[in-house]
């Protein structure tokens, strides 16, 4: 619910370009996902769409936000906190998918406000 929360607010800025994006919550990282050096666990990765053999100005898959519940969920010391952070970090993967700086999407984006 707090991923769509988090949506919902870029939602009048930045519908037309969330459309083509999905969103995902996954427990935790894959273990190839990890970096063997054991620093800090990802909250969240983007999976970059494909396009449609058929029709290359097609998608034949969406690009997907992936966000992780329990490294937030570490991290966070209460629900208003999850929220916070959540919200950062989709701030954060969204930018990633449009190739602009988190500040750009959310002009209230806080960088490092969870270190």
């Amino acid at each position: 619910d707090l991923v769509l929360d988090a949506v919902a607010r870029l939602e009048p800025r930045w519908g037309n370009e969330l459309a083509s994006v999905e969103f995902a919550v996954q427990e935790v990282p894959e273990a190839e996902e990890l970096d063997s050096d054991a620093g800090p666990l990802p909250l969240a990765r983007v999976v970059p769409g494909s396009p449609d053999p058929r029709d290359p100005r097609r998608p034949a898959s969406a690009t997907r936000i992936v966000v992780y519940r329990r490294p937030l969920m570490a991290r966070a010391d209460d629900n208003d906190e999850l929220g916070d952070l959540i919200f950062d970090v989709v701030v954060e993967e969204f930018a990633q998918v449009l190739g602009l700086d988190p500040e750009s999407v959310d002009p209230g984006y806080r960088p490092g406000g969870f270190d």
